[in-house]
Parts: structure tokens; C-alpha cells; sequence
């Protein structure tokens, strides 16, 4: 009798679609890592700043920014030659540059290599400082070169110029909390609308695009950006260069982002509730006040160690004193002089 495969063939050609796959996606990781490094140390592009004379000395510390706080977008971008100059406007309200919706502090053409700024609106998240809002913008100029200028996910541009104007931190985390609590879990594709939709949307797709950006970075190695906009420069799609990259399809990566922040879906509302609020400061007030009965006691123990001790001194002295009266009634009897 002959012995049979305990794999069909339906079973079989399952596994080898499995084992291939898994295998794509160790060949694209090992790629990923082998990432070529930098022969040459990249050089920030050059700016020319524009600025009417009410805005000179707005325009004067643009110019004093130290040029290599600028190579980040480029080496994010995988440019070696930045291009040319990047012109920098910094337009008043009363300009026709100006006609933008309030909470825009900033924004760039990149085709045209320009970059405009309204330093007299205060600056909103996601920048802090009209010198982060010049680095994002910049940001973007260099990474619309890099693609060529060919279609990039608007949530992978802004990301990715999040990534070179600042540090991730709390208030990111916390724009990501409140964005998802606001019933903002969209799919990547549907996230670009946010950002036309007014700045509290808007600020919501800034911080889950950044977010997916340093998924990204964490899962596949900061290399990642400068990958894709090489294809991309070369005529892939984003979804097509992304799956080359990685071995993935981008909505199977975007699920386990969704899955990854699920935590905060689920902890958001009760970490920053007025109750959890009110009991971590009465607990930090019981510590307080813990710790100000600890140093009373010490202080309290520190003065009795300190009358004790001067009590001492005094029994001393008094003893000294009787001592040398007693020596001198002695000598005054024996009519001498003690020496």
C-alpha cells in the first residue's frame, strides 16, 4: 500500500504561499537594514529670505538660524544635493499671502521652491515656534524634490515633516489621545480630508499622521522615508513602493498601528478623567504632607539634640566656673598664687 502526503494539495499550496510570503518579508527587511549610508555628509539647503521692513527683524533671526538644524529634512528625504535655494516669504496679515485660515502659521510650494510664513499669528500645534513652522515647511519642499514632485499621501508628507521640525512628546501623545477619542480612527487614505477641515480636525490628522510616521520608524528603521521617495521618484505609487519595501500591503501595517493604539482608546478617558485627576492630587497631597511631618520631626529632633547640647555646654561652664572659684579661695588662704 502506498503512503500518502498528510498534506493535500490545497494544504500544500497554502503553506507555499505562506513560506513565500514570509519570506518576501525577510528579504524586504533584510534590504531595509542594508540601506546604503551616506558617503558624502549632505549640506542644508540654502534660504533667501524676503520680508517687507515691518518684518526685518523677523527676517533678521530666520537668517541667524543655524543652517544645520535643516540637515534632518534632508537626510530624511535621502537627498545628497538639497537643489536650489529655498525662497522664504515672510508676509504680514495685510498680504494676499495671508489669506488663509487662522491657525496657519505656515506653508510651502514645492514646486516653486518657496516657503511663506506669518510670524504674526501665533504659532499652533504642531509647531511651537516660528523656527519648528520654517523646518516643517522646509520639510516639505524637500521631500516633494525627493518624490520628483510626484503624488505623495498627504499624511506621509506631514508626517514626515513633523519628523524633522521637532522632538515627539507629550502634547503629540496627547493630541493622538484626544484625536482618537474624537472618533478620528480613519483609514490612512481618508485621514488627507482632515486636514482642510477646520483646526481642531486638522490638528488631530497632524498627530495620528506623525504618529503612523514613528510606527514606521520604529518598525522599519528611520531609512524608511528616503526609501520610498526614491521609488516613488521613480514612478511607483506610494502603496507599490511601500509593498517593494516592506513585503506588506500599507492597510495591513496601518491595522496593526489601529490594534497598537487601541490602548489609548482604551485608557485615554480614564488616565485624564476629573476623578483619576482629583485622586493623584489628594494622593500627592498625603505624600506632601507625609514628608513635611517627616522633616518637622527631623527639625523638632534637630532643636531638642541642640538644647541638650547647649544644656551640656552650660553644666560645663558652670562647673569651670565653681572649679576656679574654689582655686581661688584656696590660694587666697594659703596667701600663694596658683600658676
Amino acid at each position: 500500500m502506498t503512503a500518502q502526503s498528510p498534506f493535500t494539495g490545497s494544504t500544500r499550496s497554502t503553506l507555499l504561499r505562506t513560506v513565500a510570503r514570509a519570506a518576501t518579508v525577510f528579504l524586504s527587511a533584510l534590504v531595509l537594514v542594508a540601506a546604503p549610508g551616506r558617503a558624502v555628509k549632505p549640506t542644508p539647503p540654502e534660504l533667501l529670505v524676503e520680508a517687507p521692513p515691518g518684518l526685518e527683524r523677523r527676517a533678521q533671526a530666520i537668517r541667524a538660524i543655524d543652517p544645520e538644524t535643516l540637515l534632518p529634512a534632508v537626510e530624511r528625504t535621502g537627498l545628497e544635493d538639497p537643489g536650489g535655494p529655498i525662497h522664504v516669504i515672510l508676509a504680514p496679515e495685510t498680504s494676499p499671502l495671508a489669506q488663509v485660515p487662522r491657525w496657519i502659521v505656515g506653508y510651502a510650494w514645492g514646486n516653486r521652491g518657496t516657503v511663506v510664513l506669518l510670524p504674526e499669528r501665533v504659532p499652533t500645534y504642531p509647531n511651537g515656534s516660528l523656527e519648528e513652522v520654517l523646518r516643517h515647511e522646509v520639510g516639505h519642499v524637500l521631500i516633494d524634490r525627493a518624490a520628483h514632485f510626484r503624488p505623495v499621501p498627504r499624511w506621509f508628507h506631514e508626517g514626515l515633516a513633523m519628523a524633522v521640525a521637532g522632538e515627539w512628546g507629550l502634547r503629540d501623545r496627547s493630541e493622538v489621545g484626544l484625536a482618537l477619542l474624537g472618533g478620528q480612527r480613519k483609514s490612512l487614505a481618508h485621514l488627507d480630508e482632515s486636514f482642510n477641515a477646520g483646526a481642531r480636525e486638522a490638528e488631530g490628522a497632524y498627530a495620528l499622521s506623525a504618529a503612523f510616521v514613528r510606527y514606521l520608524d520604529r518598525r522599519y528603521g528611520p531609512h524608511l522615508p528616503a526609501l520610498l521617495l526614491e521609488r516613488i521618484s521613480e514612478g511607483r505609487s506610494f502603496e507599490q513602493a511601500f509593498r517593494d519595501l516592506t513585503g506588506l500591503p500599507l492597510a495591513g501595517v496601518e491595522g496593526s498601528f489601529w490594534r497598537q493604539e487601541a490602548f489609548w482608546i482604551r485608557w485615554f478617558p480614564l488616565i485624564t478623567s476629573s476623578t483619576v485627576l482629583w485622586a493623584m492630587i489628594s494622593l500627592l497631597a498625603v505624600l506632601a504632607f507625609r514628608r513635611r511631618r517627616e522633616r518637622d520631626r527631623e527639625m523638632q529632633q534637630q532643636w531638642l539634640d541642640e538644647e541638650a547640647a547647649e544644656a551640656h555646654r552650660a553644666r560645663l561652664r558652670a562647673e569651670l566656673a565653681e572649679l576656679e572659684a574654689q582655686l581661688a579661695e584656696l590660694s587666697s588662704d594659703d596667701g600663694g598664687t596658683v600658676h
